[in-house]
C-alpha cells in the first residue's frame, strides 16, 4: 500500500543516491587532478599505488559517510554557511579515515604530503562550490514558483503575521502557505484558506500535500497545542513550534534558527548529528560482519527451507520504514506458499501454514537473519522498533496513542520491546500498547550504550520467546 509520503520518500532517496554519487565523483576527480599536478612531471614513474587506492576508497567513503551529516536533506530556510561547514566536516571525516587506513596498511610513508594537502583543499572547495551553485539555482527556481513545499500554519496572531511576511519575502526558500488554522476573529490573508476546526487538519494535510506544519500558538495555549499534536499523530510530516523569544528559556527541546526566527523542533530524535553518525556506521559494519560470519548458518538454513517445501527461500513483504518510506523486509520463508487475500494474519500456536523447519526458525528467530541485508541497504537498523505489516499499522494507528511515532526512526532487527518480552503475536490491544510504549521509551532515551545492551541481551536470551509461533 503506497502513500503520498512513501512516493515522496522514494523520489527523495533516488535523488539522494544521485547526489552521493556526484559527491563521490567530485572527490575522485579532485584526487586524480591532484595526482596529475603532483606526479605529471615526475620522471621517476607512476605514483605509488596507495595514492589511487586512497582516492577510490574515499570515494566509497563519501557514499557511506556523507548522509550521516545530513547533507542531502532539505536545506530550505537555513543558512548556507551551516551547510558549507557540515560539508567540510564530512569530507574531513572521510579523508581522516582514509589516512588512518593507510597507516594501518603501513603505507603512510609512501604518501606525498603535498599531494594529500592539495587533494583535501581541492575537494573541499569543489564540494562547497557545488552546493553554493545548487543553492543558488534552487533558490532562483523557487523564486519563480518551482519546487514549492506546502505548509500549514496553526495559530496566527502577531507572530503568525510575521512568519507569513517572511515566507513571502524569502521566496527563494520555496515555501507556500496552503492554509492557516486561526480563531474566527483573526484577519487572514485573502489568498490563503482558513481552517475553522482542528478536525480538519488531518484531511487538509492529505488533500493538499502539506509537508510541514508550523505551530505559532502561545505558551499559555498548552491544552490546544496537545490537541493539535493529537490530530496530527498519524501524519508523517515535520512539525515545528515557533514560539515567542521568552518561551525559549522555559523549554528543553532542540532550538534552531528558521527564516530568522527561533524554532523548536518538537520531534527531534536523540540519534542525530555525530551520535547518529556513530549509530549509522555501527549498523553497516555490524551487518557486514554478521552476514560474513553467519554465512555458513544462512546457507544451511536456505538449503533446509528449499528442501522442506515448494516455494522461494526468502519471504519478502512491504513494511513501513523511517518517516513513511516503504521498503521490502527479507526473511527466510517459514510457511507454505499461500494467499493472504488482502488480510495479513499473524501466526498462532499450531498454525497449519507453518512448516516443520519454519516452526524451528520462528522459535529461534533464525528466520530474521536475512534482515541484516536490509540493515546493509540502509532500510533498517540493528536495534530499533520492529517493523509491522502495513495492514497492522492501519489497524492500530487510531487505537494506540502515538503509534505512528515508531516510524520516526529506522525499524530494527531487535529492540527494547523484544528483550523485555514483548515479541511474537500481538493478539490483544494491550499487548500492542505495551510494545509501542517500550518502542517510544527506546526512541526517547536512546544511547549507543543502550544499543549495545540490547544486542547483548538478544544474543544471550532474546532469540526465543513463549509468544513466538
Amino acid at each position: 500500500m503506497d502513500t503520498p509520503q512513501s512516493d515522496a520518500s522514494a523520489r527523495f532517496n533516488g535523488a539522494s543516491l544521485l547526489y552521493r554519487l556526484l559527491d563521490a565523483g567530485i572527490v575522485i576527480a579532485c584526487g586524480l587532478a591532484a595526482t596529475e599536478l603532483k606526479f605529471a612531471e615526475d620522471m621517476t614513474g607512476d605514483p605509488p599505488p596507495i595514492h589511487l587506492f586512497l582516492i577510490y576508497l574515499c570515494g566509497l567513503g563519501v557514499i557511506a559517510v556523507f548522509p550521516a551529516f545530513r547533507l542531502y536533506q532539505s536545506w530550505r530556510g537555513r543558512r548556507l554557511a551551516d551547510l558549507a561547514a557540515r560539508c567540510v566536516a564530512a569530507w574531513a571525516t572521510v579523508f581522516a579515515l582514509g589516512i588512518l587506513i593507510s597507516f594501518l596498511m603501513h603505507q603512510a610513508a609512501a604518501l606525498s604530503r603535498m599531494w594529500a594537502g592539495a587533494w583535501f583543499a581541492l575537494a573541499a572547495v569543489a564540494l562547497v562550490g557545488a552546493r553554493v551553485g545548487a543553492y543558488a539555482v534552487l533558490g532562483a527556481a523557487r523564486d519563480r514558483g518551482l519546487n514549492r513545499k506546502r505548509v500549514l500554519i496553526v495559530g496566527f496572531g502577531a507572530l503568525g503575521h510575521d512568519l507569513w511576511r517572511r515566507v513571502r519575502r524569502h521566496s527563494e526558500a520555496g515555501y507556500e502557505v496552503a492554509g492557516i488554522y486561526a480563531e474566527p476573529h483573526e484577519n487572514l490573508p485573502s489568498q490563503v484558506r482558513r481552517l475553522h476546526s482542528l478536525d480538519q487538519l488531518h484531511a487538509f494535510v492529505l488533500e493538499h500535500g502539506v509537508r510541514e506544519i508550523w505551530i505559532v500558538l502561545p505558551m499559555e495555549a498548552g491544552q490546544e497545542l496537545r490537541e493539535v499534536l493529537y490530530h496530527l499523530r498519524n501524519d508523517l510530516v515535520d512539525v515545528r513550534w515557533i514560539p515567542d523569544v521568552l518561551s525559549i528559556q522555559l523549554l528543553g527541546h532542540r532550538i534552531g534558527d528558521f527564516l530568522g526566527l527561533p524554532a523548536i523542533q518538537l520531534n527531534t530524535l536523540p540519534a542525530a548529528g555525530v551520535r547518529g553518525l556513530a549509530k549509522e556506521a555501527f549498523d553497516r559494519v555490524f551487518a557486514l560482519c554478521a552476514l560474513i560470519g553467519l554465512s555458513p548458518v544462512m546457507l544451511t538454513v536456505a538449503a533446509l527451507v528449499k528442501l522442506s517445501s515448494r516455494g522461494p527461500v526468502l519471504f519478502t513483504q512491504p513494511r513501513l520504514g523511517v518517516d513513511g518510506k516503504v521498503f521490502r523486509v527479507y526473511k527466510f520463508r517459514t510457511m507454505t506458499v499461500h494467499q493472504e487475500h488482502g488480510v495479513v494474519t499473524q501466526a498462532t500456536r499450531g498454525d497449519a501454514r507453518v512448516t516443520r523447519i519454519g516452526a524451528f526458525l520462528r522459535r529461534t528467530s533464525l528466520d530474521e537473519l536475512p534482515q541484516f541485508i536490509n540493515v546493509l541497504l540502509g532500510d533498517m537498523s540493528v536495534v530499533g522498533p520492529r517493523p509491522h505489516a502495513l495492514e497492522h499499522n492501519e489497524m492500530y494507528k487510531d487505537l494506540v496513542q502515538r503509534y505512528m511515532m515508531r516510524h520516526r526512526v529506522k525499524p530494527g532487527i531487535t529492540g527494547w520491546a523484544q528483550v523485555n518480552g514483548f515479541r511474537g503475536q500481538t493478539d490483544t490491544l494491550r499487548k500492542m500498547s505495551d510494545r509501542v510504549e517500550h518502542d517510544l521509551y527506546y526512541i526517547q532515551h536512546w544511547t549507543f550504550r543502550m544499543d549495545l545492551r540490547i544486542i547483548a541481551r538478544t544474543a544471550i536470551s532474546g532469540w526465543t520467546g513463549r509468544n513466538v509461533y
